[in-house]
């Protein structure tokens, strides 16, 4: 089983809001996850919630980050910005 970190949209039509979700590859956008590990708020471009412990801990077990992921962590390290775990 492939693992992927990627995002999965919830929320209204026109209000994304996404969350970080440890999911099988093979699985739909929005379909079953393994773990939840943060949410995103879109229109404001804020994490609400980031578990980066949990998201290390994948990546050891072989979860490959998707693309939008991976900026958003270079994101928030870049700025210094703090995020609760």
């Amino acid at each position: 089983m492939a693992v992927r970190i990627r995002l999965s949209r919830v929320g209204k039509k026109k209000v994304p809001f996404y969350r970080i979700v440890a999911v099988d590859g093979r699985k739909k956008r929005d379909g079953a996850y393994l773990e939840n590990l943060g949410s995103y708020d879109g229109i404001n471009g804020k994490l609400i919630h980031f578990n980066q412990e949990r998201i290390n801990h994948w990546i050891t077990l072989g979860a490959i980050p998707s693309d939008a992921v991976k900026k958003l962590q270079q994101l928030f390290k870049k700025t210094g910005i703090q995020v609760a775990a």
